[in-house]
């Protein structure tokens, strides 16, 4: 019997439990960023809504999952509590769509930008891309299930490893 995390916008949610699965929904231009650590099978999962902290560092402060940037520096020092290291850690990432559905009238391109600074942020730090199902004009929902480790991802109704 599994046990369904659902991670809400701007929030994130770490296992180690097996029978977890960590699911995010409607990721538009908004990114999930889902970590596995095979070897400590602990994992965890961040729906992050905007790139970067730097504008709004008391708000950073507060709710850390709101940002690409701090969202996803909680999500690994969190995983390393819960014994993951870093060397092991698979990242995958879905979302950062153009959900006005015409990117020449996207003008703040917050999807864009949302991979951009996680892109720049897991490169500083040594840290692969392992596979990401990202832009587009589609929703997408980002599921982990802690027993495998699997990221799938679902889009109009199919679903697909990632």
């Amino acid at each position: 019997m599994s046990n369904r995390l659902v991670v809400g916008i701007a929030d994130l949610k770490l296992s180690s439990n097996e029978e977890d699965i960590l699911v995010t929904y409607a990721l538009g231009s908004c990114l999930g960023v889902a970590i596995y650590d095979p070897g400590a099978r602990v994992g965890g999962v961040l729906h992050a809504m905007l790139p970067s902290a730097e504008h709004d560092p008391d708000k950073a402060r507060i709710q850390p999952a709101r940002f690409v940037d701090s969202g996803v520096i909680a999500l690994f020092k969190k995983a390393y509590g819960l014994g993951a290291v870093k060397e092991r850690i698979i990242v995958k990432v879905a979302g950062g769509a153009c959900v006005t559905g015409d990117e020449r009238s996207d003008t703040f391109q917050i999807g864009k930008r949302n991979l951009i600074a996680l892109k720049k942020l897991l490169w500083k730090n040594g840290v692969l891309l392992k596979g990401k199902d990202v832009g587009g004009k589609v929703s997408r929902t980002l599921i982990l299930d802690m027993a495998s480790g699997q990221v799938r991802v679902r889009t109009n109704g199919s679903e697909a490893p990632l």
